[in-house]
């Protein structure tokens, strides 16, 4: 296969051929991988894109309190810097990627944002209990719950998929939504959002990840059986759909082979970057989003090809 030279350019990136002409081979990332989950954003070249040009300090969220899952990299720290941007004050949690939490840490309050960082995991009750206890502490209250924590490990069969891996990805994908979701209902009031974070490969299909597409389409029962619990206190439930998004997971879940090419199945012939998904997120959350529950907002790139 012959080699190609590529630049990036931002907003969004795309791939500039030095030798072909971009229509017959679109390269967008260097191969890489790394060894475990969750993945690490400062390790990943070139990064990911997370704070839009298009979200201008509107002010949608003002003194709006949210508590962000996953929020210290990829599409949830796209989230968490529009949130920001937007008014809102966050508790970010995460797993143990304890720099590009500092990092996104850093960068909100270089916007003036208020958020706090704690760390834990999600699949243990007595954490989400934590987490709402320290953000009622911190804030005295919350409006936003953002379910987007997730890993995913692909196999070549189910054949392949131990009990021990379906449990895991069980748990941390659904599990751990169900738990902080039922610590954080009892103080959310009429007007608040819970947003969850389901995938493409629900809707498509993707043949390595079969337990991983299970637990996202889990997610989407949940999202429109709780909205029409929920609709009687005019708390919103919705969920988010990504496709293919630069982000940790995926040089942490997929072979380095398999990056050079990623997002290429889609109608647009490549990847997001995290922050052209964050205004949905925003929407959600907002006053805006006031007549819209129990739905599944799909940012995709078009039809995908598996």
């Amino acid at each position: 296969m012959k080699k190609i030279k590529c630049e990036y350019s931002l907003y969004p990136r795309k791939a500039i051929d030095k030798e072909l002409k971009c229509e017959e081979i679109s390269v967008y990332f260097p191969a890489q991988h790394q060894q475990r989950q969750p993945g690490k954003e400062y390790l990943m070249r070139p990064l990911p894109i997370y704070d839009s040009p298009n979200i201008c300090n509107n002010k949608r969220l003002q003194d709006k309190v949210a508590i962000i899952t996953g929020g210290d990299s990829g599409i949830g720290r796209a989230v968490a810097v529009a949130f920001a941007k937007e008014g809102a004050k966050l508790m970010i949690v995460y797993y143990d990627e304890h720099q590009d939490a500092f990092d996104t840490k850093e960068y909100i309050k270089n916007l003036g944002g208020s958020v706090e960082l704690l760390a834990g995991d999600l699949k243990d009750p007595s954490f989400a209990k934590f987490v709402v206890d320290s953000t009622l502490e911190k804030y005295g209250k919350i409006d936003i719950l953002v379910n987007n924590a997730g890993v995913q490990y692909p196999q070549k069969s189910l054949l392949d998929i131990t009990e021990e891996q379906f449990d895991f990805t069980l748990k941390t994908n659904l599990y751990s939504m169900f738990y902080l979701t039922k610590e954080v209902l009892p103080y959310l009031k009429e007007g608040s959002s819970i947003i969850n974070t389901s995938s493409i490969t629900t809707y498509y299909g993707e043949a390595e990840l079969i337990d991983y597409a299970a637990s996202k389409g889990a997610i989407v029962g949940f999202t429109k059986s709780l909205a029409t619990n929920l609709a009687s206190k005019n708390i919103r439930v919705n969920a988010v759909a990504p496709g293919t998004f630069w982000t940790p997971l995926q040089p942490s879940s997929w072979p380095s082979d398999k990056i050079p090419m990623f997002g290429s199945n889609s109608d647009l012939k490549r990847a997001g970057e995290p922050y052209e998904i964050a205004s949905t997120y925003v929407y959600l959350a907002s006053p805006d989003a006031s007549y819209t529950t129990g739905q599944v907002l799909h940012v995709n790139g078009g039809e995908y090809k598996a």
